[in-house]
């Protein structure tokens, strides 16, 4: 029987849209040929800063060196954190209904400008913090890693003292659940946006 599910945060509760944030900073004079570049020689740029090693104030810096422009901070925030969109409803209530039978977990690959901004966005929303919904978060630019490393999955199997056979790992990236299940986690790997159609039955059928 389960006893714990730990959840991805962005394309499991979280609905993410990174093309906005291109287009955001296609605006500011970065081109396609520029986010491939990135992909494969600068990719620090973003890891550096959701593991915790790079302030904002660093990460806009490096942004800038890139950009044609000289955008200032809010630009540069507002064009990173355009991905980050919205909580549905029933997403939010069925983990709600879930807190009776689960103790709830989030782990989830982010930094400390989305951490603000889908905050913002959640207690705009419903009117209190997204940390009410867990027992205890866990964030990347917190705890120094990130998924897929298996280090992110210990930390929190550590810190909640969770037997990993009795704990479910929910996310959106086959490369995460693929780390979890080699930890001993059950793992449910679902397509982005697809947490309620996926989940409930997935429970029902393994607590039956």
């Amino acid at each position: 029987m389960l006893e714990n599910i730990i959840f991805d945060l962005g394309g499991a509760l979280l609905n993410i849209d990174t093309s906005q944030t291109r287009t955001a900073f296609a605006r500011l004079g970065w081109n396609e040929g520029d986010w491939k570049g990135i992909n494969q020689a600068g990719n620090l740029i973003f890891e550096n800063l959701e593991i915790g090693l790079d302030t904002p104030a660093l990460f806009r810096e490096k942004i800038r060196e890139l950009l044609p422009s000289y955008p200032t901070d809010a630009e540069i925030d507002d064009a990173w954190n355009a991905m980050l969109l919205d909580f549905p409803i029933e997403r939010v209530n069925y983990l709600t209904s879930l807190k009776s039978k689960y103790r709830l977990f989030l782990l989830s690959n982010t930094n400390e400008l989305h951490f603000q901004r889908f905050r913002n966005i959640f207690e705009g929303s419903f009117g209190y913090s997204i940390d009410l919904l867990f027992e205890k978060c866990y964030y990347s630019h917190e705890i120094g890693h990130r998924k897929p490393n298996p280090e992110a999955f210990e930390v929190v199997l550590a810190d909640a003292g969770l037997d990993p056979g009795k704990t479910l790992f929910v996310d959106d990236l086959k490369l995460n659940t693929e780390t979890a299940e080699k930890l001993g986690l059950k793992v449910l790997h679902i397509e982005a946006g697809t947490l309620m159609e996926r989940l409930p039955e997935f429970l029902e059928k393994t607590d039956s």
